[in-house]
């Protein structure tokens, strides 16, 4: 649904544009398959790689052979755990954060990036932006679509979290089609955090994700 690997990493490419090309270590939490790791181990750096998904970490490898990324299954709160020096780079794009299961979680992990970073090294966020949520018939919001399958979600408000349900119609044979639901409980990031954690040194031309969202890129004082 990400429209096959070619595609994604083109779209990669364009996301991590201003940070290549580059040297030292560059951090990707919630890598996937690697959207953003592939075009950074491209462009100079050495990339660690990390997500909690081995479907997804599996065709990282497929993909990524030759270049130099270190690809480690883990839950990316523990990403500070594999590294032996600082980063100069960490990512943590798509919808990582907002799968996090609370804010506090987001706290944790900014202050590990902060420490895990050099001075003068950036930390680059993209999320989704629930602060006014759509209402109405704006809830439902198209993902992707070809002739197999249909992605969409909707969103759900309640007290601290938003309800995000992915909805995957799949073409069955004889023209059949098959319904699968997915619920995930986002969590909420904090507009308060990153100014008090991080330095903000850029929030324009940073990827929005599948809905509206916004992205900032944060740079470790020092």
């Amino acid at each position: 649904m990400a429209g096959g690997i070619d595609a994604a990493i083109q779209v990669g490419t364009r996301d991590v544009a201003k940070y290549i090309p580059g040297a030292g270590i560059a951090v990707d939490l919630g890598t996937g398959f690697g959207t953003h790791s592939i075009p950074l181990a491209g462009a100079g750096y050495e990339v660690l790689a990390v997500d909690t998904s081995a479907l997804l970490l599996s065709t990282l490898r497929e993909n990524s052979k030759g270049l130099p990324i270190r690809v480690v299954a883990s839950d990316p709160l523990q990403f500070h755990r594999y590294m032996s020096i600082p980063a100069n780079l960490i990512i943590c794009m798509g919808d990582t954060l907002t799968h996090l299961e609370c804010v506090e979680q987001v706290v944790r992990l900014s202050h590990e990036v902060r420490r895990s970073l050099v001075p003068g090294g950036k930390f680059v966020a993209t999320f989704r932006d629930y602060s006014n949520l759509p209402s109405g018939e704006a809830r439902f919001i198209p993902v992707r679509s070809d002739s197999d399958r249909i992605l969409a979600c909707f969103l759900e408000e309640s007290p601290e979290h938003v309800i995000v349900h992915d909805l995957l119609h799949a073409a069955l044979p004889r023209q059949a089609w098959r319904q699968e639901s997915r619920r995930v409980r986002e969590g909420w990031f904090s507009s308060q955090l990153m100014p008090s954690v991080f330095e903000v040194a850029d929030v324009s031309g940073l990827p929005s994700g599948k809905s509206r969202g916004r992205g900032i890129c944060c740079r470790f004082p020092g």
